[in-house]
């Protein structure tokens, strides 16, 4: 990624350095992600990839519902083992991927794209297209991905790097025609810090 993404450096240093609680996207359950997957199946049979997952505890809620079909991929692998750590011997159930997702390309597809925050960061075109693709090839017809962004009213930085506001329409054309928007939500998200961040999630189904 470009240096505006932040990259690997950057990102092992914000995992390195503050404890996993005191990020502001901490959140103790993803409720909110955890709905979307429910209402597109049993989250113990779907097959799941989550972008930028880091230290996300939606690993754990899927290990723990009986998930044996879930990777977490991530550009920093200080942030991907120190979830390896916390999920324990619950570890060895997830597949691991120390990656940048606009330069990765899947072996396989998942029934579920899941994405919290980790697209808005792509402020460059050429960036959000690399990502596009590695999500056309990861995700067939048929199945979805689920995106949280920060919302057109949510902040316009995060960890101290830019990032693009998106709604449910404008985040549906980023993605381009193969992608249907079947689902909305937004979320006040309490930060650890007190404060309040403005997000969307879409939920968008691949379509021939």
């Amino acid at each position: 990624m470009i240096l505006e993404t932040g990259g690997q450096d950057h990102w092992d240093k914000v995992y390195a350095t503050k404890a996993e609680d005191a990020v502001s996207w901490f959140q103790p359950t993803p409720e909110i992600s955890l709905e979307l997957i429910r209402e597109l199946g049993d989250p113990a049979s779907l097959s799941l990839v989550d972008i930028g997952g880091g230290m996300s505890r939606l690993v754990d809620a899927l290990v723990a519902a009986g998930n044996r079909d879930v990777a977490v991929l991530d550009i920093s692998p200080v942030a991907l083992d120190l979830a390896r750590k916390r999920l324990g011997a619950a570890a060895v159930a997830v597949d691991w991927i120390a990656a940048d997702v606009t330069r990765w390309r899947p072996a396989r597809q998942y029934a579920v794209w899941h994405d919290r925050a980790a697209f808005h960061f792509l402020t460059e075109p050429q960036d959000r297209e690399a990502y596009v693709e590695a999500l056309h090839a990861a995700v067939g017809q048929g199945d979805h991905a689920v995106i949280a962004t920060f919302a057109a009213d949510g902040p316009e930085r995060c960890s101290g790097l830019p990032v693009v506001r998106y709604e449910p329409g404008s985040l549906a054309q980023a993605l381009g025609p193969r992608f249907e928007l079947v689902a909305e939500r937004r979320q006040a998200h309490p930060t650890p810090q007190g404060n309040s961040q403005s997000f969307q999630f879409s939920v968008l189904r691949r379509v021939a």
